[in-house]
């Protein structure tokens, strides 16, 4: 029994959407395009495609609609590789932010993250997550052996 995805996130892009849906799904682990939607007159209308198994919409809208950082896609990362990997793809001619967040050369914005990070918060002690969120707050791309250090004090 195949339980579909009850909501679908929709990308809207002037004209790039297949372009957008192959470079995400050659970027990030365990995902892939499902099936192209041809438009009326030719061309794509929408690219149905997966990311990390997660089912996602990009449609050639023809409106230059701008992604804002009000929306992201957020990436937790095991290992300090992966995020170093994810961090040079995903940022390659679009623009680094601070505290773990880049802007894709197609506009929509992500959050690339340690799996550590939520592990501290859930550990319910003030001061240590005071500590590492002082050190995140001085990075850009994020170092998971510098959060822990600070969530430990040392």
């Amino acid at each position: 029994m195949h339980i579909h995805q009850k909501i679908t996130p929709f990308l809207s892009y002037v004209d790039c959407a297949d372009e957008a849906a192959e470079f995400y799904a050659s970027v990030l682990p365990n995902s892939k395009i499902v099936r192209n939607v041809p438009g009326p007159i030719g061309g794509v209308l929408t690219v149905e495609f997966e990311l990390g198994g997660m089912k996602f919409v990009a449609l050639n809208a023809g409106q230059d609609w701008k992604f804002t950082e009000a929306m992201s896609l957020a990436v937790n990362c095991e290992l300090q590789e992966e995020i170093d990997s994810l961090w040079s793809k995903l940022s390659q001619g679009g623009r680094e932010m601070q505290y773990g967040w880049l802007q894709d050369k197609f506009g929509m914005f992500w959050q690339i993250v340690p799996s550590q990070l939520s592990q501290g918060l859930d550990s319910n002690e003030p001061e240590k997550i005071g500590r590492m969120f002082g050190s995140l707050m001085q990075m850009t791309k994020l170092n998971i052996a510098s959060l822990q250090e600070a969530f430990d004090g040392a």
